[in-house]
């Protein structure tokens, strides 16, 4: 009797191949508008001049916020680091949620780009990491 070897991998491979890529999109899609953003602080803060002022934060800061935004991105990035870099992603975007709460800016573009990508941080490591549906069960 021949065996023959099955070219398809099974359906429920395909979808954690899908979802386990949905993840790392999710993520990437995080990084990039993380270092796009740390790199505009560290090399072109002119561009974002208005809104630290609107916001009420001294332009000498992004000489510091750029960077932490960078280390955050990277940590992220890295997957032995990733959930320490998740934390520290949304920690700093709920400090700028809280900014743009502060001046009266509910529900204003930044703060809900703010919002997405800290949903899509969480949401895209627990697609990729096997450990986060562990600790939070979320879909049976």
């Amino acid at each position: 009797m021949s065996q023959t070897m099955n070219l398809h991998p099974a359906p429920e491979a395909m979808t954690l191949h899908r979802i386990l890529w949905a993840g790392r999109i999710m993520s990437a899609f995080v990084v990039v508008a993380l270092l796009a953003d740390g790199t505009i602080q560290l090399f072109a803060p002119a561009q974002i001049a208005s809104m630290l002022q609107e916001t009420g934060f001294a332009m000498d800061l992004t000489r510091v916020v750029g960077p932490i935004m960078l280390a955050c991105a990277i940590l992220y990035a890295i997957p032995a680091t990733a959930v320490l870099g998740a934390i520290l992603v949304t920690g700093f975007l709920g400090g700028a949620i809280c900014a743009h709460v502060r001046i009266g800016e509910l529900g204003s573009p930044p703060e809900l780009i703010s919002l997405l990508l800290g949903a899509m941080t969480w949401g895209g490591l627990y697609l990729r990491d096997s450990r986060i549906p562990a600790l939070l069960p979320l879909i049976h």
